[in-house]
């Protein structure tokens, strides 16, 4: 388990750690509910025993900071409103005084992790130097002052500087975008995307990567049959889907559930699962391409044998195609493999 430490001062915005809680909370009932064991243990800790929030609620019996990490951790520092950025206030002088302290922890396993202003509080206690980092737009200039030695990098959502196991995000709500990403990299992305859906996020934003995820596309819709569909998806990319499957699912018959997917997705049924299940091998084939396995690999892994269908589908789609360099033209039918979908044309 993971432990989260949310550090709170006066006035810190409360969007910035409220978002990522309730992201990091959804992911644990989730795999809870799977039968698994929550990913991360939450912790509020501060160098005073109570703080007011940017809104004014009462932060009541915060942790002390410690002086040691007991496992795995997650130190996460959190922005304030503008007006009420000091950085030579009392508590951030204690702040910057136990950072200093504990900064040599702070690698593997651990992480440090800014929300917006959050990175200003980093960089002066010395943690930042020579990393790539980003923060609240109005801050970049405040930030490189404060920092010479980091790359400050601007327009962007979330920056994952992996080498030095620092993650920085921009202002307020992208701190919610941040913590789905780090879900995604502990827990998988099915249960990214079920944390998505929960707190009704139309789109999951990435700094690096600007496409949506595949888990995520199509995903704006409120319709509980197609989520339902789109989940067992995600959970089991690898099944062979039968039209019967799917409708089952839904609970309606294929001929609905098609009609539901062209309504709701804007795709007819195996246009939308093609783009979703190659999506989803996408990381497996990039891994295996340069051992000259690559396009067997993913049609093993994702049940597509019928090249000669996906062809057709990557001809209507190249931008899909060349974002994940995937191409089944010059692969050789595999009739021996089931096919996730019925043969033939039929769109029931």
């Amino acid at each position: 388990m993971i432990d989260l430490l949310f550090v709170m001062l006066p006035h810190s915005c409360a969007l910035d750690w409220a978002g990522p809680a309730e992201a990091f909370r959804i992911a644990n009932q989730t795999l809870e509910r799977q039968g698994q064991s929550a990913a991360f243990r939450m912790r509020f800790m501060g160098p005073d025993a109570q703080a007011v929030s940017s809104v004014g609620a009462q932060m009541m019996q915060l942790e002390a900071l410690p002086s040691v990490f007991e496992r795995p951790s997650w130190l996460i520092l959190l922005g304030s409103p503008d007006e009420h950025i000091n950085l030579s206030s009392p508590p951030v002088r204690t702040l910057d005084v136990w950072l200093r302290s504990i900064s040599p922890q702070l690698q593997a396993p651990h992480r440090l992790i800014t929300v917006c202003a959050g990175a200003l509080l980093a960089a002066q206690a010395g943690l930042l130097a020579g990393a790539q980092v980003t923060t609240h737009h109005l801050e970049l200039k405040a930030l490189q002052r404060l920092e010479p030695q980091c790359q400050v990098l601007a327009n962007r959502i979330f920056v994952a500087d992996t080498s030095r196991h620092i993650y920085s995000s921009a202002g307020i709500t992208t701190g919610i975008d941040l913590a789905v990403h780090l879900i995604a990299e502990v827990c998988g992305e099915a249960v990214a995307a079920r944390v998505a859906q929960v707190m009704v996020m139309p789109m999951r934003r990435s700094a690096s990567d600007p496409q949506l995820s595949a888990f995520l596309s199509h995903r704006a819709h409120l319709h509980p049959a197609v989520h339902r569909v789109q989940d067992a998806l995600s959970q089991a990319p690898q099944q062979a889907w039968t039209a019967e499957a799917i409708a089952e699912v839904a609970c309606t018959s294929t001929r609905h559930i098609n009609r539901l997917f062209d309504e709701h997705v804007g795709h007819e049924r195996f246009r939308f699962f093609a783009h979703y299940s190659c999506g989803a091998g996408s990381k497996s084939f990039a891994k295996w391409q340069k051992c000259g396995a690559g396009g067997r690999f993913v049609r093993i892994q994702l049940r597509l044998a019928d090249a000669s269908r996906l062809e057709g589908f990557w001809q209507r789609e190249p931008a899909f195609a060349e974002q994940n360099a995937l191409n089944f033209t010059q692969k050789k039918r595999q009739p021996e493999l089931p096919f996730f979908m019925p043969q033939g044309n039929n769109q029931s």
